[in-house]
């Protein structure tokens, strides 16, 4: 943006830059976080200008009138890039919560009424406005906890006018918010009940209707697909995705999460931006998998809520060679949190990841997952000036301290959009 006054963060104790090639860290590189002690970055007209040593940058912030924020010694990393969101919902499934409790499985609660058919009917009640509304209120919560760029997925709405009401939605908040916000169509979320025993019929509703319509109104950049038991069918998913393509709707797969279906292998093929779940992956398709430029997403959120038995194999994926990125997951039913530095210490202790391989996986490799790595995802001259600010003297502190909010300041496009008061 121009005409922003120059920002001027100095005397990071631990300036985290993620700088290095323009590929998705894979294996040992995970782990390099470009550290700067004694840290700075300076940003000019939304973008980063300068890294470096704050004695290094000092005199040219001053020629700049360059806006001083003293980091007193803390951690500075970039924005958090959740790559994987249901953002818009109507109201919550705290009914599905309790009965999980009490024992219920996933599937025995869509089968009482439970499930996605219920925030369908939840959102079908609920106006444009109330649906802003709470998104909103979700977005400022995003911002507080150190996240610039959210994905989210339509997948509530199973209808073309449900659908359309969701990225109409998403297009009104990336008018509102200072979040960066990335619309996927998850049109092939579930079998609507009244299609039921006819499946065909839908599925031919997404591919004729509601696909080119969302294409010709831009409403979407990539289209997504779950695939899974319960859900759609391999063969069913891989029609979706081809008539996407055809309209320029880059894929993303719900990917092996209740059990194993293939789809990890059809993500590989349709060369999707991302694979997500994985719990169910074989060794197989992991060795595949590290070999294509398909992001794993991971979302140990989900997992942890719905309390599975089986987490995805994070490390031998990482070991492997497959580019592995993190994200929240958030959505009412399996991972109701937007809190990115919950992921970070679920996916240390769940997935064995390094604290700085959760990082670069929640911020660089998750930037990869939406195809905004030139601009997103490291603190680099040229890039976003989007920063996090955590109240921390080390990052491994970050997941350490696990179910705090360490973000004091967040920075999207050098605009203070959060600041701890």
């Amino acid at each position: 943006m121009p005409n922003l006054k120059p920002l001027f963060f100095r005397d990071a104790a631990q300036l985290l830059t993620l700088a290095g090639p323009p590929a998705p860290r894979r294996g040992a590189a995970l782990r390099e976080l470009g550290i700067i002690r004694d840290g700075a970055v300076l940003t000019e007209d939304g973008k980063i200008l300068r890294v470096g040593k704050t004695s290094s940058l000092e005199a040219q912030a001053r020629r700049l009138r360059a806006q001083a924020i003293d980091c007193r010694g803390r951690v500075v990393m970039p924005g958090f890039v959740d790559s994987h969101t249901h953002l818009i919902f109507a109201g919550n499934r705290v009914e599905d919560f309790e009965r999980r409790i009490q024992g219920k499985t996933y599937e025995q609660i869509a089968a009482a009424g439970g499930g996605i058919q219920y925030s369908a009917k939840l959102l079908r009640r609920a106006t444009e406005r109330e649906l802003l509304s709470q998104a909103e209120t979700f977005l400022d919560e995003f911002a507080a906890h150190g996240t610039t760029t959210v994905e989210i997925k339509s997948g509530y709405g199973l209808d073309v006018a449900g659908e359309v009401k969701i990225l109409k939605t998403i297009r009104a908040l990336q008018r509102r918010s200072a979040i960066e916000l990335v619309p996927t169509l998850l049109a092939a979320h579930a079998v609507p009940a009244r299609f039921a025993a006819r499946r065909a019929e839908y599925l031919k509703l997404i591919t004729e209707r509601l696909i080119p319509a969302v294409a010709r109104a831009k409403l979407a950049h990539f289209l997504d697909c779950f695939c899974d038991r319960g859900a759609f069918t391999l063969e069913e998913c891989a029609a979706v995705l081809a008539a996407g393509r055809r309209f320029g709707l880059v894929p993303r797969i719900h990917a092996e999460q209740l059990t194993h279906t293939g789809s990890c292998r059809l993500a590989i093929e349709t060369n999707a931006a991302s694979a997500d779940h994985l719990d169910h992956i074989t060794a197989a398709e992991i060795a595949a998998l590290a070999k294509s430029n398909v992001v794993a997403a991971l979302v140990p959120g989900s997992n942890f809520h719905l309390d599975t038995p089986a987490y995805p194999p994070a490390r031998r994926l990482i070991d492997a060679g497959a580019a592995v990125a993190l994200a929240t997951d958030f959505n009412p039913g399996s991972s109701p949190t937007l809190n990115m530095q919950f992921i970070l210490a679920l996916a240390c202790v769940k997935l064995r990841l390094t604290p700085a391989e959760a990082i670069a996986a929640a911020t660089l490799n998750a930037a990869y997952s939406v195809r905004r790595a030139d601009r997103l995802g490291s603190l680099e001259p040229g890039k976003q000036a989007d920063l996090a600010v955590m109240d921390v003297w080390d990052y491994r502190e970050i997941p350490y301290y696990f179910g705090w909010n360490h973000c004091i300041m967040t920075i999207k496009r050098g605009r203070i959009i959060y600041c701890r008061k």
